[in-house]
């Protein structure tokens, strides 16, 4: 049986790590990753000492990292997934909306989720059933029941191969949203955007990807503060979903409706 408050605490020691490497150094060299796409050397810093760190803690437990791939545990049964530095750019550019996120994934299902934002002093924590909190204190999603009075962060815009066509949905939805909700963010950071979600800073967050070191953790957080999150067709999210939306229950059916639009305006005829 898997001593979920145990390897919460392992995570948490391992965010803790990792926020102390980003708060005392600079971004280094940068590794170009592909078109306006990097990785700095603190990214790198950080996935190497936590890769090390649970290698020993729970070398049971696999690890996939953002910038160097997978590695095998013991056993196949469960993954820790790590974004170090999840908002490089910001992080590049001096902006302190950055975050860790390191999640613990059973098959396609998150279990476990610690994200820590070193530069904001935020540290927000959950497992599975044992609800969600920020600094240890328990923490809930958004009562917000009317899209017009609604904050809703997006995801980045597309950048590299195909970028043009990938941003046809997101610029549409982008125009719904500005016609429909009380304001639109984009902050940079998938992590943030779901952490913020099942805090209730925001009412509901949209990303057109699913990458697992940026949702892993994000999506078990807002879970357990009582968020849903779905996959862009309405589905249950999971670790291979397409993409990513956390929304304040009140709220699920409008917005869903509003990225159904917005998909099916793009669609090529």
């Amino acid at each position: 049986m898997t001593d979920l408050p145990a390897l919460l605490a392992t995570a948490s020691e391992a965010t803790d790590r990792a926020s102390t490497i980003i708060r005392s150094r600079q971004p280094g060299d940068l590794t170009a990753k592909g078109d306006r796409d990097m990785a700095s050397e603190v990214d790198y810093a950080v996935e190497q000492a936590l890769r090390s760190f649970l290698a020993d803690a729970t070398p049971e437990i696999g690890f996939l990292g953002e910038e160097e791939g997978r590695t095998a545990g013991k056993s196949d049964e469960l993954l820790w997934v790590l974004d170090p530095v999840d908002g490089t750019v910001n992080f590049v550019h001096g902006m302190p909306l950055v975050a860790v996120s390191l999640g613990l994934v059973a098959g396609d299902r998150s279990i476990l989720g610690v994200i820590e934002m070193p530069f904001l002093g935020k540290h927000y924590a959950a497992a599975d059933g044992l609800g969600a909190t920020c600094n240890g204190q328990p923490i809930h999603r958004s009562t917000c029941a009317s899209l017009s009075d609604s904050l809703i962060a997006i995801g980045d815009y597309a950048v590299g191969t195909s970028a043009p066509e990938r941003n046809q949905v997101r610029l549409a939805l982008t125009a719904l949203l500005a016609a429909n909700v009380q304001r639109i963010r984009m902050l940079g950071t998938a992590a943030t955007d779901l952490a913020w979600v099942a805090e209730g800073n925001l009412d509901a967050s949209v990303m057109f990807t699913n990458k697992p070191w940026d949702t892993s953790a994000g999506v078990l957080i807002a879970r357990e503060a009582g968020v849903q999150v779905l996959d862009v067709d309405g589905s249950q999210h999971t670790f291979n979903s397409t993409g990513t939306v956390a929304v304040a229950t009140p709220l699920a059916a409008e917005l869903m409706d509003l990225i159904q639009q917005a998909q099916s305006a793009t669609v090529p005829h």
